[in-house]
């Protein structure tokens, strides 16, 4: 039996898959302030009667750290900058702690500058009495060469309790990007831990002992011990899991436009024939550009507890979310409470939407029922517009699925997948307001939670190789190789599937099922004077993210059809 739990802002989703499908799907409030009984309490409510050896597996997602993004609400750390010749790296300054020191390597890895130790430790010192515990160290091609990242940590080891370094955050050459990927990396770190503390706890007392996963941004899951060095991965994981939730339903040969409608934000994701679209570059989030590996989604801050309120005469729905609906207990209107006052949704006190619609009724000069009617239709009318924006981005550029990048391909959604707790109550109005077929995915208040249940583990290995200086190295792994300066690009194909093979198998992939695809293959020559003196190789590989291997027949027993 396998357990999804999907730990968002407002509610924690948990179901129970078994070889007849879904076994019990069940939500809960989430605390923020004590994710420990958030955790257990979604555990406890799946769980009730069952043998937890008979559980094989359990798969996180969250969206605690994108929200802590979203928010700016991240603790202090520091951030140390190796740059060298070239544009200042003040002009990437992310934080307030953020030091630029000497020390540069070049292109090719060679040292170029040294490292002055006498400053890093003034550094520390600083940070150490600031209370800063966590830091972020990036060279400029120190994945080239990491002996100036290593160094830089040695020296700040008993200042701070843990140093991300760069050249294993992304092997890629992007500096800025770099850059801000360490920064959230450190910064996400105090947030996800305190997580990983209260998930182990709580299954530590449900006596769960199978493997522990969590969901990644790019849509597959990873072992959970392995996200505490890697916390970045887990941003935008709520948004990965709407996407893999979603697959299943989607309808063959057309694009699918997937909207999960949640509490505080709504997530939305394209899918082209049931395969999702991945961001080349990485995730975008805040301001921020990134390297992290990423499904293409976006969010907007605006969902049923986003509150409605008159601003300069004008009616305005989000983007702050103050507390749950007036219905239950919140301190203002949102259009869940919209919702109640037109009589579409139950459970709730409606007298209490009716009493936080009146005084905007009476500013607008509509009756309560307009007044709703027209603060839904203009939520719908929001999320529409975003999605439409959405599209005509992935249009601006290349679009690439998880598979292959589509040239010249323009995507133009045929339906839409709706998803999260109020999906039957906004796809009736979003099916008004569309061209598009809109269908509602089965399972809609938890298929976060089933996608992220199903979700296969990947990985990808970037891998370098310069014959000339007679190394290979793949940075975020570690390792570095000696080779032949008859090296090419097959025999770099050959070791970077290793590489991804023993990568894989460490955090927790099927090695029998394994779908591995070459996604960057380039060398070239390097010259002096007329002649070839050695070949620049680059090769990225990847396991692609889908569903495990038989989910068809589970999904079909969950209520998926096609």
């Amino acid at each position: 039996m396998i357990i999804g739990l999907d730990v968002g802002g407002t509610h924690t989703d948990a179901v129970l898959l078994g070889k007849q499908g879904l076994v019990r799907e069940k939500k809960v409030p989430t605390d923020p302030a004590d994710l420990f009984s958030s955790v257990l309490k979604g555990l406890e409510s799946v769980m009730e009667g069952i043998d937890p050896e008979k559980i094989h597996r359990v798969v996180l997602s969250t969206t605690l750290t994108t929200n802590a993004i979203i928010q700016n609400n991240l603790p202090p750390v520091g951030m140390i900058i190796m740059g060298g010749p070239g544009i200042d790296p003040e002009f990437y300054r992310t934080n307030h702690h953020y030091y630029t020191v000497s020390g540069s390597i070049d292109h090719r890895g060679r040292v170029i500058q040294p490292v002055k130790s006498r400053h890093i430790r003034e550094i520390g010192s600083l940070l150490k009495a600031e209370g800063i515990r966590f830091a972020g160290v990036v060279g400029k091609f120190s994945v080239r060469n990491p002996e100036h990242e290593l160094s830089v940590k040695e020296i700040l080891k008993n200042d701070v309790e843990k140093v991300f370094l760069g050249h294993q955050i992304s092997g890629n050459l992007n500096f800025p990007r770099r850059i801000a990927t360490t920064y959230l990396n450190a910064a996400v770190y105090p947030i996800h831990k305190k997580f990983f503390e209260a998930v182990e706890k709580s299954l530590e007392i449900r006596g769960l002992c199978s493997p522990i996963r969590i969901l990644k941004a790019d849509g597959g899951n990873m072992k959970f011990e392995s996200s505490i060095d890697h916390p970045g991965l887990t941003i935008l994981s709520g948004p990965a899991a709407s996407v893999m939730g979603s697959i299943g339903y989607a309808a063959k040969g057309m694009d699918s436009l997937v909207i999960d409608i949640g509490g505080t934000t709504t997530d939305m994701a394209i899918l082209i024939d049931r395969v999702p679209l991945l961001d080349a570059l990485g995730i975008e989030l805040a301001g921020y550009k990134t390297l992290i590996r990423s499904l293409e989604t976006h969010s907007v801050g605006i969902g049923g507890d986003s509150e409605v309120k008159i601003q300069n005469g004008t009616l305005v729905v989000g983007p702050q979310r103050r507390g749950p609906a007036m219905a239950f207990g919140g301190p203002v209107p949102t259009p869940t409470d919209a919702l109640f006052v037109l009589n579409k949704m139950q459970g709730g006190d409606r007298e209490k939407s009716i009493k936080g619609f009146k005084p905007i009724a009476g500013k607008l000069g509509f009756s309560l029922e307009e007044t709703a009617r027209r603060v839904f239709d203009l939520t719908c009318q929001r999320i529409l517009e975003e999605a439409g924006s959405l599209v005509h981005r992935i249009n601006s550029k290349p679009v690439y699925t998880v598979h292959e990048l589509h040239e010249g391909y323009r995507v133009n959604p045929g339906e839409i997948l709706v998803l999260g707790g109020p999906a039957p109550c906004f796809a009736g109005r979003l099916d008004g307001l569309s061209d598009n077929r809109v269908r509602v995915v089965p399972n809609w208040k938890v298929a976060n939670a089933i996608g992220a249940a199903l979700a296969r583990t990947t990985c990808e290995v970037t891998l370098f190789a310069d014959t000339e200086q007679q190394f290979a190295y793949a940075p975020e792994e570690g390792f570095r190789q000696k080779v032949s300066k008859s090296f090419d690009r097959r025999d770099a194909v050959k070791l970077a599937l290793k590489l991804l093979r023993e990568k894989a198998l460490k955090i927790g992939a099927n090695l029998e099922y394994l779908e591995t695809d070459i996604i960057e293959d380039t060398q070239f020559n390097m010259v002096r004077g007329f002649y070839a003196t050695g070949k620049n190789i680059r090769i990225k590989v990847q396991i692609r993210p889908a569903l495990i291997h038989g989910f068809e027949s589970l999904l079909q027993r969950t209520g998926i059809e096609d």
